[in-house]
Parts: C-alpha cells; structure tokens; sequence
C-alpha cells in the first residue's frame, strides 16, 4: 500500500477536522464542545498515521471505535437535543463507521480465503 493514497484515511481525516470545528459554529450544550474536540482531533491523528503507515489493520479498528464514540456522544454527553451540535456529530460519527466498514472488508475477505483454503 502507497503511503498517504487511502480515500477512506483522508474521509477520516475530513470527518474529525469538520466535527473538531464544527463546535466553533454551534450552540454549546452539555459536553458538546468537549466531545467533539477531543474525539474530532483523535480522528484526524488517527487517520493522519494510517495514511502515513497503511497496512495497520488496528489503526482501522481505532477509526471505528472513535466513530461509534462520536455518534453515540450526543445521548452520553446530554447534547443530542441541541440538534447542531448533535447532527455534526451523528453524521460525521456515521460517515467514519461507513468507511471503517469498508476499510475492514478487503481483510475480512482474504481472512476468509485463508480459511476455507486450508
């Protein structure tokens, strides 16, 4: 895998940069400014080292799992009737699973292969 190619790396990085923002342009309510921050700036680092290193398989996993926080974070962070704050972060959150997904599945295939080879 070429470094700094991977459209799904750069998706990631678009997400966490536009959710880190985004709390400048919406109305504060629970942890939201926190929330998105911090989980928007773990996304951008963290698809900033799989661009930089491809091929880290738990790099991808890390993706996911920061997506799933970030989606979940408007009902954890008492924000998710604040409807900006709450779609940035629903949306982006859901954006980053999607690409994780397919991320994952070209390992899931050739694992499979592997598999049913043997």
């Amino acid at each position: 895998m070429k470094k700094w190619t991977r459209w799904q790396d750069w998706v990631t990085v678009a997400a966490g940069a536009v959710v880190a923002l985004a709390a400048i342009w919406v109305a504060p309510a629970g942890l939201s400014v926190v929330l998105m921050v911090v989980l928007g700036v773990l996304l951008v680092a963290a698809g900033l080292v799989n661009l930089a290193m491809p091929g880290l398989e738990w790099m991808e996993w890390v993706h996911g799992v920061i997506g799933v926080l970030l989606f979940v974070s408007p009902w954890a962070g008492m924000y998710a009737t604040q409807m900006g704050a709450a779609w940035f972060s629903w949306v982006c959150g859901g954006v980053v699973i999607v690409v994780t997904v397919l991320e994952l599945m070209p390992s899931f295939t050739e694992r499979r292969h592997m598999a049913h080879s043997h």
